[in-house]
């Protein structure tokens, strides 16, 4: 028989789990999205570079 405590333990690790997965699962996200605005930022011809 499962005692309480450990239920809790294992309610525990898998919202930690599920927590670390969203938390990554952002973060690959809004690195693709700066990604592809700094593509499209450079190919709309808008850098940094002063004109010669």
């Amino acid at each position: 028989m499962i005692t309480l405590a450990t239920e809790s333990s294992e309610l525990l690790h898998h919202l930690l789990l599920d927590l670390v997965i969203k938390v990554v699962i952002v973060v690959a996200a809004l690195t693709v999205l700066a990604l592809g605005l700094r593509t499209l930022w450079h190919r709309a011809g808008r850098t940094n570079k002063p004109p010669n």
